[in-house]
This record gives C-alpha cells, sequence and structure tokens, in this order.
C-alpha cells in the first residue's frame, strides 16, 4: 500500500531558492523521492495526522461530466474523521460520512439522491479496524491513489520533469503521469461505455502533475490536470488535493439522534446498502 501523505520525508540540503536537480537528476531525484516515501502505510493511529483538507474532482468526456469536491477533516488520536462528498452540478447528491474517535461504528448522511436507500436521513455502519489505515476512508483515499500514479509513472522512467526548492524551504516536484497509470490507481472509475472508448494512444498521454511538500516534507498539495485526445474524443481532468485550515472540534458534527439512523448490523446489510448505493451511482453516470 501507499504511504500516508504525512510520512513523506524531508528533501535534502539544496539551497534555498535553488532547483533540487536538473535533468537526469531531477528524474533520479524524484524518483528516490517517492520511492522512499511511499512504499508502505502505517496504521498506527499515532501516523494519522490531524489535518483539514479539500479535493476538488473534475472529469469531463465529451459532454459527459464530473464535478464534485471532498472536505475532509481529522482529528486527534485515534483520529475523529469526518468526508463530506458534494457533487458540484446537484445539490441533492451528497455523501457524508462521519467516524467519531473511539466509536465502532461510523454514520453516513444521505443525500436526497440517495434517499431510496434507508428509511432515515442516517445510516450506521460497522467500522472496522482496517479503516483506521490512511488511505482507506474517504477522506485520504483518492490523494494516496494520486500519489501511487505519481509513483509508478516516475518508476516507469522519464516521467520526472523538475524538483525546485522555494525560498521559505518548501519544495515543488513536477511530473508527468500517464492516463494508463491514472486508470490503473483507480483514482477514478470509468464505466465501461467510456473506458472503451479509451485507446492506447490516449492512454499513454500525460497529466501535468505538481507535488507541494512544506519545509518539513509534509505533502501540502497534489494537482494532477490535462487533456487528451483521440479516437474522436476529448478527456479533461483536473484532481487538486490540498491543505485547507486547520481542524478542531467545530469541524465535527454531533452523533445523530438514533431516530434518525437507520442501523446496518451485519455484513449482508452492508453489502446490500452498498450495492444499491452503487446502482445508484451507476445510473447516473
Amino acid at each position: 500500500m501507499l504511504a500516508t501523505v504525512g510520512l513523506l520525508t524531508g528533501c535534502g540540503s539544496a539551497q534555498a531558492g535553488s532547483p533540487v536537480a536538473n535533468g537526469e537528476d531531477a528524474a533520479a531525484y524524484v524518483s528516490a523521492k517517492f520511492d522512499d516515501t511511499l512504499n508502505a502505510l502505517s496504521d498506527q493511529f499515532d501516523a494519522n495526522d490531524s489535518r483539514k483538507t479539500r479535493l476538488d474532482q473534475v472529469v469531463r468526456f465529451d459532454q459527459k461530466r464530473l464535478n464534485a469536491t471532498v472536505t475532509a477533516v481529522q482529528l486527534g488520536h485515534p483520529p475523529a474523521r469526518l468526508s463530506r462528498n458534494h457533487s458540484n452540478l446537484d445539490s441533492n447528491s451528497y455523501l457524508d460520512v462521519y467516524h467519531p474517535a473511539h466509536s465502532s461504528v461510523e454514520y453516513m448522511l444521505l443525500g436526497p439522491v440517495y434517499a431510496s436507500l434507508a428509511p432515515t436521513p442516517w445510516v450506521q455502519l460497522p467500522y472496522p479496524e482496517v479503516a483506521y489505515s490512511e488511505c482507506v476512508w474517504a477522506g485520504a483515499q483518492t490523494v494516496c491513489k494520486m500519489l501511487g500514479a505519481v509513483q509508478d509513472s516516475v518508476q516507469a522512467g522519464g516521467a520526472a520533469k523538475s524538483a525546485n526548492r522555494k525560498p521559505d524551504g518548501s519544495v515543488e516536484l513536477v511530473a508527468e503521469v500517464t492516463l494508463t497509470a491514472f486508470i490503473h490507481n483507480d483514482v477514478v472509475t470509468f464505466p465501461a461505455a467510456i473506458a472503451n472508448e479509451l485507446t492506447p494512444e490516449m492512454r499513454n498521454q500525460t497529466l501535468r502533475t505538481r507535488v507541494a511538500l512544506d519545509p518539513g516534507g509534509k505533502l501540502t498539495e497534489i494537482q494532477m490536470a490535462g487533456k487528451i485526445s483521440g479516437n474522436g474524443h476529448e478527456l479533461e481532468i483536473d484532481y487538486h488535493y490540498r491543505l485547507d485550515g486547520t481542524p478542531s472540534d467545530v469541524d465535527l458534527p454531533k452523533i445523530p439522534d438514533p431516530s434518525q439512523v437507520t442501523v446496518l448490523s451485519d455484513s449482508a446489510a452492508v453489502d446490500d446498502f452498498y450495492d444499491r448505493l452503487g446502482d445508484i451511482q451507476e445510473q447516473g453516470k
């Protein structure tokens, strides 16, 4: 699995304001940086740094569009977690997921598009221990996949373009990520009708990817964007993740009243719920 974004290490001793490396040296530097920091994900609770983030997701294939924003809060040890996944095209399409600290369950608030899934606004689901892993929960899952796509492209060779240290000690890395790596890491899952139109030539085209690290080596931002054309189609992608302030208790909701919650107490009920949720999402594509 990929390393938690909070575990990225420092970036050496290059002078402030100077390129960390150029040409082949840049490729080697970026490759080494991602190889060193993205090979494993710690599942220790104390590795889950408190953070508040925003991820804007835009995908357009000809006239079909996805435009959504995921805002997330992770706070404490072990962490309380809140993710809000809201469509920017349909205000009724959203899913908010809240896991209180130390709780064995999590709560999902269903937007009107998903109201048929339960007789109440909220559902309660078991929270397995594996879900504490950084790259499993919705607030960090996509950025982990983005970093995996960068890693795959860099390791394949030729993807790293630049690595520069700014005057404040922060570092910006730039790489070209192939659509193949983007798809392989499941950053977005294309329905079959679209995936079948993506030719090998299109899949070999790249998305410009910018990765920003603070002076201490912590990930603060990653943006993956570009337009890919071929086979009579145009695919536009713009995924932008960044830190979004300092989290606090006021960012977290209260546990919903039991009268507003449908409890999914066993795996069969959970599986059925997610099957029906997937059907709704598939119909909307």
